[in-house]
């Protein structure tokens, strides 16, 4: 396996990763809002969406390493 082999590996791993984090962000920032905290709930929505950035990012990158 060559170096490029192991950085498509990685990176499609990282995109599962983060897809899966992202997924357990959205249930909690539900629930903090449930709860009332929307200004935290925000937050992290905030951050959902920089996730969402990044696994483009990361799309991109693999993308390129073709």
């Amino acid at each position: 396996m060559d170096d490029f082999d192991k950085a498509r590996i990685r990176m499609e791993h990282w995109i599962h990763h983060n897809e899966h984090h992202q997924e357990e962000y959205e249930l909690f920032a539900d629930q903090l809002e449930d709860a009332g905290k929307k200004e935290t709930a925000r937050h992290i929505r905030e951050m959902i969406e920089y996730t969402a950035k990044t696994n483009e990012a990361l799309r991109k990158a693999l993308a390129s390493l073709v």
